[in-house]
């Protein structure tokens, strides 16, 4: 009877995303460094495990061209072949052909396609014929014959048949270990083949061995095994004072793992290495976390516990706590309106543990902006190879998080800056060599946090932007007059990039091709409530800086009163608050204006902006909302200041989306809807 495996496809996908990561990661790596035999074993796992999962499942398309790869792999490694730009070129393309597979898997089931063309192609690597020179089999047989004349080491590996080589803290520990009567043991463990959730069991190995020792070295390490990045087995040196029949008993307890191996090592004919000065600090390190064999405190050798989880129920969960923020509102007014003083203790207790459990929350929201800044590398290599430029691209603090909701969107804005950046920003070779500059042209994409806002730049030490050129563009499409044109800042004529009319140039060369799209970044941008700044230096570069809030569910916001309604102003946005008279108010060309410490600040009056009804009253005193967007502020007059509040933002629906100057609502503590005054259409 045939199993059913669909049970098991959101694993296979999601393992096979992770393993196609991987492969696209590490190949980037080989064709900057193809000595790099880290690398290319973590492309060979990645790839056997990934055609085994696909046979597996039966999805042979993938299991073939899967193994086809690990053939020209395994010569590679072997040193039948060399890694030479047509090798890396086709395995890219083999990388996106499985990539196209596992989507189709994922959209429709079937993962059919015919790959003949990439297979003749890797046939024809493998015979040597693709413009791929082959090593010499004789002078490959001295390099291993003189590696091992020149180190004693190996000689010990092929004795004691294992694959470790100790350091000399190594055998200090082992050394000491043994003097208080632990055993080191070399144990060798396999998963069974039809094992689904691998990693699973190397964990349950892990956990069920640390109960009674210490796993003080594995291969492959923790990490690739808590990843499931290994093939059938894995090694393991383990300080125990129980015996081998005792050890291999409870590891051979675990369903699905098998001890294939298990012995005492003999230390005297154990392979030693010299530890480098650098070698030495990090296992002075770990020494500091691991004075006793039997204690559970190395870390670097535990595997992380993880759960996934289905986006839909975070959504949930968080939606949940909103209801908890509000309904927490509530009872404070209530308790505040009746005055019922027994309630103060109860209401602060749900007060914290609201807090706390929105903080959880918040967290297990939060991924890191490395899943969208590993698509990037592939991207720009190829686009480089097309414009015929050498790009030296550098990713800065992809460890950030991010709420996972802000993350799915922002992908796409950042695609097209970096486009932007390397099709436009950076010049030819030949114009950066009559510059003097360096040929390779620098592409940087960081991301960092600050406050509540996590800020994310595009920076390229191209020739940045002519300034002058957008102004006369600006002109000539009618966008701006002559007059308005003499009067424009630097900063004000690079926001005209950002206008839709900007982009549909036709000879988008003129303005250097920015502006080509810029519009939609920026509404893509405001829409996660976010904002863009430019800063460019001609001749030395342009940098695009994004700025984002870190979650997009719950924020803090400035209650205010306007007439009979009250209005939510994000916290983000808020500069200050003031006190002013009418005495102070002047004008301005048709526009009222106050000075500020020196500076001259537009007044905007909230009843008037939003059309709040009621007649206008021009009181004594009135109070003033500060707000900023990018380096512009303006003042908004209100009636009353109520206080900053936890807001849990809901969306107005699809009838009334899009309405300007409205971000969303809230559900206040008295049962009725606020809105959130949006000050991105509002400026």
């Amino acid at each position: 009877m045939k199993m059913d495996m669909s049970q098991y496809l959101d694993v296979f996908l999601e393992e096979s995303k992770e393993h196609l990561g991987s492969l696209n990661a590490k190949l980037l790596d080989l064709e900057k460094d193809p000595s790099d035999s880290s690398g290319l074993n973590e492309i060979f796992r990645a790839a056997h495990t990934l055609k085994g999962m696909s046979s597996t499942m039966g999805f042979d398309d993938v299991a073939d061209l899967t193994h086809h790869m690990e053939n020209v792999l395994a010569d590679i490694k072997t040193g039948t072949l060399r890694v030479n730009p047509q090798v890396v070129d086709t395995l890219f393309q083999c990388f996106d052909r499985l990539q196209l597979m596992v989507d189709n898997i994922e959209n429709s089931g079937k993962g059919m396609m015919d790959n003949s063309d990439l297979i003749s192609i890797l046939g024809n690597i493998k015979a040597g014929n693709y413009e791929v020179a082959a090593v010499a089999a004789v002078a490959e047989k001295e390099l291993v014959v003189e590696a091992k004349q020149n180190s004693p080491s190996l000689i010990g590996l092929e004795n004691e048949g294992h694959s470790f080589i100790f350091n000399d803290y190594d055998m200090a520990v082992f050394k000491e270990a043994i003097s208080q009567e632990f055993q080191v043991q070399f144990i060798k463990v396999e998963v069974e083949q039809t094992c689904i959730m691998k990693a699973v069991r190397a964990y349950m190995v892990f956990k069920a061995l640390e109960e009674e020792g210490e796993i003080v070295k594995s291969i492959p390490s923790a990490e690739d095994l808590d990843e499931g990045k290994f093939e059938g087995t894995f090694e393991m040196v383990y300080l125990t004072k129980n015996d081998i029949n005792t050890v291999m008993e409870t590891v051979n307890h675990i369903s699905e793992i098998k001890v294939v191996e298990i012995k005492e090592l003999n230390l005297d004919s154990a392979p030693a290495e010299k530890s480098s000065p650098k070698q030495a600090q990090n296992t002075e390190e770990s020494r500091s976390n691991s004075a006793d064999p039997n204690s559970n405190k190395v870390q670097a050798h535990k595997i992380k516990q993880t759960v996934r989880v289905d986006i839909e129920r975070l959504d949930q969960l968080m939606n949940l706590v909103g209801e908890l923020v509000m309904h927490k509102g509530r009872l404070e007014q209530i308790g505040a309106t009746q005055k019922v003083s027994d309630l103060n203790e109860t209401i602060e207790q749900i007060d914290r543990i609201s807090t706390d459990l929105q903080s959880v929350v918040m967290k297990v929201r939060m991924v890191p902006i490395e899943q969208v800044f590993n698509r990037f590398p592939r991207m720009v290599r190829d686009l480089a190879k097309d414009l015929g430029k050498e790009v030296d691209f550098l990713i800065e603090g992809k460890e950030t998080e991010l709420d996972r909701t802000v993350i799915d969107e922002i992908g796409d804005p950042l695609v097209h800056l970096l486009r932007n950046a390397l099709d436009h920003g950076l010049e030819s070779s030949q114009e950066r060599i009559s510059k003097g500059k360096p040929v390779q042209g620098n592409v940087v994409l960081r991301a960092r946090h600050e406050g509540n806002n996590i800020y994310i730049e595009v920076e390229d030490d191209g020739g940045g932007i002519d300034v002058h050129t957008i102004i006369d563009k600006a002109v000539e499409k009618g966008m701006i007059s002559a007059k308005e044109a003499e009067q424009l800042s630097n900063e004000e004529a690079i926001d005209l990039l950002f206008a839709s009319g900007f982009s549909t140039a036709q000879n988008v060369t003129d303005v250097s091709g920015r502006g080509v799209g810029l519009d939609v970044v920026k509404t893509k941008i405001e829409s996660l409530s976010g904002e863009i700044f430019v800063d460019s230096k001609p001749g030395l570069g342009t940098r695009f800086r994004v700025k984002l809030p870190l979650t997009l569910a719950i924020i803090q916001a400035l209650m205010v009163a306007v007439k009979d309604e009250i209005y939510a102003i994000p916290l983000s946005s808020v500069d200050e608050t003031t006190l002013i008279t009418n005495e102070e108010i002047k004008m301005i060309q048709k526009q009222e204006v106050i000075v500020l410490r020196g500076n001259v600040l537009p007044l905007y009056r909230l009843t008037q902006l939003i059309n709040v009804p009621g007649d206008f009253d021009r009181d004594e005193e009135m109070y003033v909302v500060v707000v900023r967007k990018g380096d512009r502020q303006i003042g908004l007059v209100v009636d009353t200041l109520i206080g900053q509040q936890e807001i849990v933002i809901k969306s107005l629906g699809r009838l009334l989306v899009g309405i300007s100057g409205i971000a969303g609502a809230i559900v206040a503590g008295d049962g009725n809807v606020r809105l959130i005054l949006d000050l991105n259409t509002l400026f």
